[in-house]
């Protein structure tokens, strides 16, 4: 795949530090699961069988439905599912986070471990910990909330804006090398789409930064865009059971990112109809959290997309 270099972006490695704590190492549409095949008991529900959890997602709700009430709804569905006379939380919730639905944006991991601004009331982290089941780590880089936009990695490694500074840098390296990514394009977070299996870079990385991330990250890359747009990691959200992709990505783009990242790929929106599915969503492999507008069928694409239901 041929990479524009359009704007220089210069990517510096930095290993890990000795003895610190680490952990080492197809087109859009539907995703056959025929164990959690949707069926109508009334006009707003679906309920889902065969795993022994039964979970109720709105599908509708009436012009002019009050706001304050259907967020109240979607967080009275989101908080509790049954399973065998159990009360477990659902793998989906919805919050804002310093007052912005753009949860992708603020929220950045390495394996199990989660960033998170430092500011964030209590309420909230314990909603992030709950569903998304990783251990949380505050930081800033470069005095900035902004995580998922300047931070992106995986269990083997990070990359980060060089706005970080070296004391962001110190505590990043507890984790895992870093690659400080250096020049006109260096939001990391914006700038790539990486799981376990690959990651998918923006065309504005130069083939010497791809391998020096490539190296860092212990998977392959590529470089491609997005709908046509470079800024990839707005663009997806990926774990490692699936990704969901902007509506207007490309065929030739699909099959290069389903190939890299060894996951399934659909289309889908967040928060109301954004395309934005990088800066609207943060999932792990155990759940996801988006913003307080995004919409019942939208939750019910994020669950099937990323395979978390």
């Amino acid at each position: 795949m041929p990479i524009h270099d359009a704007t220089p972006c210069r990517v510096i490695p930095i290993r890990k530090k000795m003895g610190a704590r680490s952990q080492r190492r197809c087109l859009p549409g539907p995703i056959p699961n025929p164990e959690v095949k949707p069926f109508c008991v009334c006009p707003n529900t679906v309920v889902r069988e065969s795993t022994g959890t039964a979970v109720t997602v709105p599908l509708f709700f009436p012009l002019g439905y009050p706001r304050f009430f259907l967020s109240l709804h979607l967080r009275f569905l989101n908080y509790v599912c049954v399973q065998r006379n159990e009360v477990k939380v659902m793998p989906i919730d919805t919050l804002d986070i310093l007052g912005s639905d753009q949860i992708g944006i603020h929220l950045a991991s390495a394996g199990k471990v989660l960033f998170h601004p430092r500011e964030l009331p209590e309420m909230i982290l314990e909603q992030l910990e709950t569903t998304l089941q990783l251990e949380m780590v505050p930081i800033s880089i470069g005095g900035s909330n902004l995580i998922g936009a300047l931070l992106a990695g995986n269990s083997n490694g990070l990359a980060v804006a060089d706005i970080a500074t070296e004391t962001d840098i110190d505590e990043l390296t507890a984790f895992g090398d870093v690659v400080v990514m250096e020049g006109g394009v260096n939001t990391a977070g914006n700038l790539l789409l990486a799981n376990e299996q690959g990651c998918v870079a923006s065309p504005s990385i130069p083939h010497d930064g791809l391998e020096i991330l490539a190296d860092v990250l212990s998977v392959d890359i590529i470089a491609t865009t997005i709908g046509g747009q470079d800024v990839v990691g707005s663009l997806g959200v990926v774990n490692d059971q699936g990704v969901l992709l902007h509506p207007d990505v490309a065929g030739d783009e699909v099959l290069l990112i389903e190939e890299v990242l060894g996951v399934p790929p659909m289309v889908g929106t967040v928060s109301f109809g954004s395309p934005y599915v990088g800066a609207g969503i943060y999932a792990s492999n155990d759940g996801a959290v988006t913003g307080t507008e995004t919409t019942g069928p939208e939750l019910n694409r994020i669950e099937d997309a990323l395979g978390i239901i």
